[in-house]
This record gives C-alpha cells, sequence and structure tokens, in this order.
C-alpha cells in the first residue's frame, strides 16, 4: 500500500515524515502498558497505583453547588475570553490571604487560564525567538521546555540533587547562557521530588533574574499543599519578585479540581498583558460557571488546609513503610509526592540498571505503581493519592505494600 501524502506533512517539531514511525515508546505508556501487563497476569490481585499524579477525592460539595448554581444563570452561557473580574479578584485576595503576597492589581496582574498547563504552553510564545533559551529544571513538568522547542529556542537543564535538597544550582550556568535565556522555570513544592524552595532560594533567584535580565515562572501548582507546620510560600511574596516574573496557580491539586481546567496567573503587569494577548488567540476562556465555583474555592482554603492534612498523615505512613523496607525515604514538606532513590538490585536476585528497571519490576511483579525517574539520579516517585475510602484502609494498603516487598531484600 503506497504511504500517503500526508506523511510528508508533519512538522519538524513533531518529526517530520518519520511522525509515528518510531518505536520509542513514552515513559508513562510503558507504565500504562506494564499495569494492563501485571492485571492480565495477576487478575485476583489488587493494584495498588502510587504513581497517580492527580487527586483521589472529588471536589468540595460547596464547589460542586455552586457549579451547579452558576451553569443556570443565563449570564454565564457566553464566551468567558480574558474576563470576568470577580475570579481575578478572588484570586488576588487569595494570595494575599494563603500566602501574605500585597499589592496584586486584580486588572492588571492577574488573567484566569484553563489550566497550568494551557499557560505553561502558551507562555513561551510571548517571548521566545529562534535561538533563545529556556532554563528548565529536571526532573521535572516539560510542557514549557516542549514549546520553546517547538518555537526554534533550545532548553538548558538544571539538575536538581539530593546534595542541594533538590534546589538548582544557578551559579552553574556559563555566561554564554545566561545571556541567551529569557525565562528560567520553577516549581515548588517541586514534582516529583516534593522538595519546597526556602525564601533565602527565592531572594537569590530574584537577584539572579535582575542580573541577567530573565524571566521566572513559577509554577505554584503544589504551593498551598504544606504541612507539618510549614506555611504556603509564594515566589510573588518575595521584594523584587514582581519585577522579573510570574507564578502559575492551579485549583487542581489544591482543590481536587483536576478535570475543572482552572487556575490563574499573576505577577508582572507586562508578563500578565503579554501573556494575555497570546492566550487571547488561543482559547475563548473558561466557562463563567466554572469560575464562580473557583470563586468558591479560593475563599474557602480550609478545604485546602484538609487536604493537606490527609497527604500529611498518608506521607507518614508510607515513609515508615518504606523505612521498615530499607529505602531512603523521607517525609516531604509539601506536595503529595515522595521522591525515593531506587535500590540497584535484589540480594540473590535481578539486578536494576536503572529506575525504571525497579519501577516496571515493582508493577509486573509486585503489582504497585509507581514513576521512575532517571534524569538526575535514579529515583522513584510515590504518590500519596492512591485511592483508600479511610483511613483505616489508608494503614490497609501500606501493610499490603510491605507484605508484598518483605519477601525481598533490597540492595542499595
Amino acid at each position: 500500500m503506497a504511504e500517503s501524502y500526508i506523511q510528508q506533512l508533519f512538522a519538524e517539531r513533531i518529526g517530520g515524515n518519520q511522525y509515528g514511525k518510531t518505536n520509542e515508546i513514552y515513559k508513562f505508556e510503558k507504565i500504562k502498558r506494564a499495569k494492563a501487563e501485571a492485571k492480565k497476569n495477576h487478575p485476583d490481585m489488587e493494584l495498588l497505583d502510587l504513581g497517580v499524579g492527580e487527586p483521589d477525592q472529588m471536589a468540595d460539595q460547596g464547589v460542586i453547588e455552586t457549579l451547579y448554581q452558576a451553569a443556570q444563570k443565563p449570564e454565564n452561557r457566553g464566551y468567558a475570553d480574558n474576563g470576568g473580574r470577580d475570579f481575578k479578584v478572588a484570586a488576588a485576595e487569595y494570595l494575599k490571604k494563603v500566602f501574605g503576597v500585597e499589592g496584586i492589581d486584580p486588572d492588571k496582574e492577574v488573567v484566569h487560564v484553563i489550566g497550568a498547563k494551557s499557560a505553561l504552553s502558551m507562555l513561551p510564545s510571548a517571548f521566545i525567538n529562534p535561538g533563545d533559551i529556556t532554563i528548565m529544571t529536571v526532573p521535572g513538568y516539560p510542557i514549557l521546555g516542549t514549546h520553546t522547542k517547538w518555537l526554534g529556542g533550545q532548553v538548558v537543564n538544571l539538575p536538581l540533587l539530593k546534595e542541594n535538597n533538590f534546589l538548582p544550582d544557578l551559579d552553574r550556568l556559563d555566561e554564554e547562557t545566561r545571556r541567551k535565556a529569557k525565562l528560567l522555570y520553577l516549581n515548588y513544592p517541586n514534582n516529583p521530588t516534593g522538595a519546597s524552595a526556602t525564601r533565602e532560594f527565592f531572594e537569590k533567584v530574584v537577584q539572579f533574574a535582575k542580573e541577567n535580565n530573565i524571566i521566572v515562572i513559577h509554577d505554584a501548582a503544589y504551593a498551598a499543599l504544606t504541612f507539618d507546620g510549614v506555611k504556603p510560600l509564594s515566589f510573588l511574596s518575595i521584594p523584587g519578585a514582581k519585577e522579573v516574573g510570574i507564578e502559575v496557580h492551579s485549583l487542581s491539586k489544591s482543590y481536587n479540581m483536576t478535570g475543572w481546567r482552572i487556575g490563574f496567573v499573576a505577577g508582572n503587569e507586562l508578563i500578565v498583558r503579554a501573556f494575555s494577548d497570546v492566550k487571547d488567540n488561543n482559547d475563548s476562556g473558561q466557562f463563567l460557571a466554572i469560575q464562580e465555583a473557583a470563586i468558591y474555592a479560593l475563599k474557602h482554603p480550609e478545604i485546602t488546609e484538609k487536604t493537606a492534612e490527609k497527604y500529611s498523615r498518608r506521607h507518614d505512613l508510607l515513609a515508615k513503610t518504606l523505612r521498615e523496607l530499607g529505602f531512603h525515604a523521607h517525609k516531604p514538606k509539601g506536595s503529595f509526592f515522595m521522591y525515593v532513590e531506587a535500590p540497584k538490585g535484589i540480594k540473590n536476585g535481578p539486578t536494576f540498571a536503572s529506575a525504571e528497571d525497579f519501577s516496571q519490576y515493582l508493577i509486573k511483579e509486585k503489582l504497585i505503581s509507581t514513576v521512575p525517574w532517571d534524569d538526575a539520579g535514579h529515583f522513584v516517585r510515590f504518590s500519596v493519592t492512591f485511592m483508600a475510602k479511610d483511613e483505616e484502609d489508608e494503614i490497609r494498603v501500606m501493610n499490603e505494600i510491605k507484605n508484598r516487598l518483605s519477601s525481598v531484600e533490597f540492595v542499595f
């Protein structure tokens, strides 16, 4: 059968005329296939999914009820574009109440987004020309880097290393990179490491950005999910931060609203305006009824606090369980991720050349799903958003993990 002419028309950014012909499998597709294989081979065994990166609960009932009422209002039926104002005001008040960020102008320094992912994908269009550089942290969420490359830009990766508390070492960047860089992407509390930033680190970032004329984009998707007495920290709360950057907030993780696709960008007026222009050429805004539901959420940060308490409790259980199995597990100060070094192998058993090898073993042999990261050392990410109906069930899941893994001795 002759090859379709369409094969020759694909853009180089997605593979050109070789699009769809490679045998390379995306990491998460490998996990998906391994889970399907494991369930097929062990139909009577529960798959314990600690790899999922989204909340395990429904949104708060007040949020759901608000959506129901708002969806019935005729005035909410049209395009939202870059409105509405009530959500912007609520976002500015939320930043002040939860993070202590003063002086955010809702009309000029806030705009809603259809989820943080869409914001990160569009931001390079406002700044990146061919040859420009975006500085990314690895391991991490790649979207900003993907779109930088699609626009002809380059990505320079900064590894998140254990010895640096999983904070990037900005001093290792050479002069040419600093000169050509336009964007610096940060994400704290971090996915996948669970690490938290300090005020001192953010202060250094502000100074670095000013000295090198770089825009800081802080992905604050997990910023409100902190525990053990740690207060939520916003990059925008640092003096001078609004002069150099913006923060992207999402209600997905903090309010169990992943499918709702609502968040906001806040910070530097010029950046927000430029992003809004790009956004105006990409979408027509989120449904105003969803914005109303999000306003309810933002006005009730106790919803997030309650969720954080659950994650804290589960982190305690998971860290204890993993340590008893020989892992060097430490509870993070925020997020729902625990980042743990993968073992090198099993005593008198197989060896693991990578975290992916170990992760595949856990899925196929023990029906425990995690996410591997081999970008900067060999680590696996456990998520405490596993399915459990109550606290008793959480303990049952931990006991089951311990029972399944106690039959082998890991070598580190």
